[in-house]
């Protein structure tokens, strides 16, 4: 156990010394920018590069912040596991992924981070080794790997300017009409980071790493990579086509979502849509050109929701490594300290008053208000911020009011003191979390005007979105439509709208039928007849005619002779 100390000790003073850091470059407005080269070819200069402002420090801090409370909390979680410093060493390379990422403003080394970020994402997926873990983690690889070819062409693509640096292509937007080239593929590559329509359906797959892993990847540092690059990148993308699309995907996402949670039963993946529905969110507003709100929900959306999955992992230990929702009930009597924080942590993704998700939500929801927005996307906003609520009172009902489902005689406790003070600790940080940042991104408040009908229309839409899903749940709602011409449509919302099933079976039989076709038409086929087949029947004819010049015959020599002869005098 002495590397998980070790690990937890390091990790957590490099939080202190970077939100320190953060704090003075916040004051002082001061930023570092450091270049080291590497390679000098012609006018490509190949070089690694550092960027030390407050958006990297405050960022890198969460990130290690969540990471040292994750590899404290399995120490016990993971405490059975005979190969627990390999799960460490792994946590460990991928923070460190991360910090390359983070800190980055060249698109090389960002690149790193980012292949370095899924390469471990994978290998933390499949760590139970088993059939499902393996496909899960197919998955997510082959989906991220989409957005990793869309980076390496826009370094290609770069290469007309000079300079992978992100900083300097600036100047190049105002006048350059290409630069919408790298704006698409950066946007490409993010969506696929962040879970995005059409590649939502990696995120709740990947539910299948251990719970540790998902509070730290697939809700607070991995997926919001995508969001922070386009955050990096917002000169590119606050033009109006592309804000557009985003507005259009980040609202269809969240609205996605929030479906899918209400009729979702397996608590981890409840959590992993409620992870997407809030990406969705994080798009939306960015899409709109509010990045420092993207940037503070990304923040505070880190805090409560690590904090969610590491109170998820401690009920999943308590029942038996069940997370069907319907077997659980009642646990608030056997599990107060666990059950407090998890109702800290959903109170908070709410936007409960003076918590953390209050105060990044209930503003990106008042700015939504002031900006003219279509019909179409004020209610996706709002619709989906109800869903929400919904999928969180349901989840309340089923956990803690409802009556013990217990499959099994089991000994209900809060878990061993190691796993609450993780708890515990986060559990702090999303209470006081979101005002600390509210003071420090914010430091000079904005008057924001608004009728009181539309200044209570969040609260409003929050109240109904609750009521909804208690009652809805309480009165068997979906058992009772099992018979009737519902169903079909209950399983397309339930299902993600059947992305998970498009991005799997779909796929692969496309691609198996592609790589037959080209199996027999390339590699059987003109490949053969112009490649190395062809390539041998040549030498051979060639050989064979080079052994009539060795056997010396008399006649071969005149010949030859003849014609030289009739050329020269031809000429």
């Amino acid at each position: 156990m002495s590397i998980c100390l070790i690990s937890f000790w390091v990790l957590i003073s490099s939080s202190l010394f970077c939100f320190i850091s953060g704090l003075f470059c916040i004051m002082e407005d001061f930023s570092m920018f450091l270049e080291w080269e590497i390679l000098s070819l012609n006018s490509m200069i190949i070089e690694m590069t550092l960027l030390l402002d407050w958006m990297s420090l405050l960022f890198m801090s969460f990130v290690l912040l969540i990471s040292s409370l994750v590899v404290y909390y399995s120490m016990e979680y993971m405490g059975s596991d005979l190969m627990i410093n390999r799960f460490i060493w792994l946590v460990l390379l991928f923070v460190g992924s991360m910090m390359m990422m983070i800190l980055s403003p060249n698109l090389i080394s960002i690149l790193l981070g980012w292949d370095g970020l899924g390469l471990v994402s994978y290998c933390l997926v499949i760590y139970f080794q088993n059939v499902k873990s393996y496909n899960a983690g197919m998955l997510t690889a082959l989906s991220n790997r989409i957005g990793d070819v869309a980076l390496l062409i826009a370094i290609a693509w770069m290469m007309n300017y000079g300079s992978w640096n992100y900083l300097f292509l600036v100047e190049y937007y105002c006048f350059e009409s290409y630069m919408q080239y790298i704006s698409i593929l950066v946007v490409i590559a993010a969506m696929t980071k962040s879970a995005q329509i059409p590649f939502s359906s990696w995120l709740p797959a990947a539910m299948a790493a251990p719970t540790p892993v998902s509070a730290l990847v697939h809700s607070s540092t991995l997926v919001t990579a995508g969001v922070y690059l386009l955050i990096r990148f917002e000169f590119l993308v606050f033009n109006s086509l592309m804000s557009s699309f985003l507005l259009i995907i980040g609202g269809l996402t969240m609205f996605m979502a929030g479906v899918g949670a209400n009729f979702e039963f397996d608590l981890k993946k409840i959590i992993a849509l409620s992870t997407l529905s809030q990406l969705g969110l994080m798009m939306s507003i960015l899409s709109l050109g509010f990045w420092k709100l993207a940037f503070f929900h990304l923040l505070t959306h880190a805090l409560f929701k690590a904090l969610l999955f590491l109170c998820a992992g401690a009920i999943i230990h308590n029942v038996q490594n069940i997370q069907d929702i319907r077997m659980m009930g009642g646990l608030s009597n056997f599990m107060p300290v666990t059950l407090s924080c998890f109702n800290i942590s959903n109170l908070a993704l709410c936007g409960m008053p003076f918590l953390a998700g209050f105060y990044s939500k209930d503003l990106i929801l008042e700015t939504v208000l002031l900006n003219s927005l279509n019909s179409i996307g004020f209610f996706l906003f709002f619709f989906s911020t109800g869903l929400t609520v919904s999928y969180t009172f349901r989840l309340l009902y089923f956990s803690i009011f409802g009556v013990s489902n217990f499959s099994g005689l089991n000994v209900l406790n809060d878990e061993g003191w190691i796993m609450s003070k993780s708890m515990i600790s986060l559990g702090f940080m999303s209470i006081i979390g979101g005002s600390i940042l509210n003071w420090l991104l914010f430091p000079f408040p904005s008057m924001i005007c608004l009728s009181l009908e539309l200044k209570m229309l969040t609260l409003v839409v929050c109240v109904i979105g609750g009521i909804m899903g208690y009652y809805l749940n309480h009165s068997c709602f979906l058992k009772k439509e099992k018979s009737s011409s519902m169903q079909s449509y209950l399983v397309f919302l339930g299902s993600m709208w059947f992305m998970p099933l498009l991005s799997t079976l779909g796929s692969v039989k496309i691609f198996l039928i592609l790589g037959k076709l080209n199996f027999k038409m390339m590699d059987q086929g003109w490949s053969e007849v112009y490649g190395a087949k062809m390539l041998g029947v040549s030498l051979v004819k060639l050989t064979q005619e080079f052994q009539l010049f060795q056997l010396n015959s008399l006649k071969i020599y005149l010949f030859i002779w003849f014609m030289l002869m009739m050329m020269l005098f031809n000429f």
